[in-house]
């Protein structure tokens, strides 16, 4: 028990990897699905590629917000607050606020192509059976739900760890200053962890 208690951080990370691993199964299970005949196939192709071309355009202008929301979260990083409202933060907020980002486009980016990949297979398997369709259009939803799960547990999970030993000293009071910044700077991540959520 004592040692689930002392290595209980470094558990978090690895069940955000099975949450990756088992999204990775099921993409390759949707994938493996039949796609219908040439017509389909085409049809799927110029889906997939307007569907490409929508998230570089999405994501083109997010830059310009990450950039400006990093900017601002570093700056409020450096305030102290006052003594009876101390601010418990570092510039380092941003770096989690971007890193937070990049795991968003990610998993947006895997949603997408999973998306597009199963919408014609459904469609194919719909044409023989109803069960079928379900199972593969099922399995496509799951693969973004583990997705965007297994990222933000991953990257929540290891941020976390980083930041542990970077703030809090050894022996230090889980409770104290040092654990409050940590918090206070992990909510970076978690700002734009779930904006893959809105757009698919």
């Amino acid at each position: 028990m004592e040692f689930l208690q002392n290595n209980l951080i470094y558990l978090i990370p690895v069940f955000g990897l099975v949450g990756i691993l088992v999204m990775a199964i099921q993409s390759a299970w949707v994938t493996k699905q039949p796609a219908g005949d040439a017509t389909m196939t085409e049809l799927a192709g110029h889906i997939a590629d307007g569907a490409m071309a929508f998230l570089k355009a999405e994501w083109k202008v997010l830059t310009y917000f990450v950039i400006v929301a990093g900017v601002l979260l570093a700056w409020s990083g450096t305030m102290e607050g006052t003594v009876d409202n101390p601010i418990h933060s570092s510039p380092v907020i941003a770096i989690a606020f971007l890193i937070g980002a990049v795991f968003s486009a990610f998993a947006g980016y895997l949603g997408m192509r999973i998306a597009t990949k199963a919408n014609v297979r459904t469609t194919q398997a719909a044409r023989t059976s109803l069960p079928q369709a379900l199972k593969v259009s099922f399995t496509g939803g799951t693969v973004m739900g583990f997705g965007v799960a297994g990222l933000a547990i991953f990257g929540l999970g290891g941020l976390f760890i980083i930041l542990y030993y970077s703030f809090v000293p050894a022996g230090a009071s889980a409770a104290g200053m040092e654990m409050k910044k940590t918090i206070e700077v992990l909510a970076g991540f978690s700002l734009k962890s779930d904006r893959s959520h809105v757009v698919l």
